[in-house]
């Protein structure tokens, strides 16, 4: 069976949010970085330490909850750590597996990094949608996320405020 075509209005809206998508983490990459010294992917890895109990995720759960390969997770994971910011430690339940720790200065870079990183979120989306806009792009996202992989470990975190 022939795959069925966008149709021009679905074709703009699907243009539309891939480079409104890249832009917009290309935009934060680049805040993260000038003014926290942080890659926007390892901003990502130390928000869902912080939401996890202990703040410690195991390696496997980490690289799943981040959709990273698990050789891309020990290279972000290695460069948190000559930064001082996680430690790994062998998991008390497998000898095989590795949770990866925030420290109190991963704490603090992710505290330090967050106002400005909510602040270039708001300037970027929020400032330029209206209630119901802001309603609305939670109702397709939520939408779309009931049709895609959301790795396990989604539900066993808890959203923090310095998303």
């Amino acid at each position: 069976m022939a795959a069925e075509w966008l149709t021009d209005d679905e074709q703009a809206a699907w243009r539309a949010y891939l480079l409104a998508f890249q832009l917009l983490w290309e935009d934060l990459d680049r805040q993260l970085q000038r003014d926290a010294g942080l890659a926007h992917s390892h901003y990502g890895i130390l928000v869902a330490l912080s939401e996890a109990p202990c703040h410690r995720l195991r390696m496997s759960d980490l690289a799943q909850l981040q959709r990273y390969s698990q050789s891309r997770l020990t290279h972000a994971i290695a460069r948190l750590e000559r930064d001082g910011y996680v430690v790994r430690e062998q998991c008390p339940t497998d000898r095989r597996g590795q949770n990866a720790v925030l420290t109190p200065a991963g704490m603090k870079a992710l505290e330090a990094a967050a106002p400005g990183h909510v602040a270039e979120v708001r300037a970027k989306v929020f400032d330029r949608l209206s209630d119901a806009q802001v309603a609305a792009l939670r109702d397709v996202c939520e939408n779309l996320l009931e049709g895609l992989d959301r790795p396990a470990v989604c539900d066993r975190v808890t959203p923090s405020p310095l998303r």
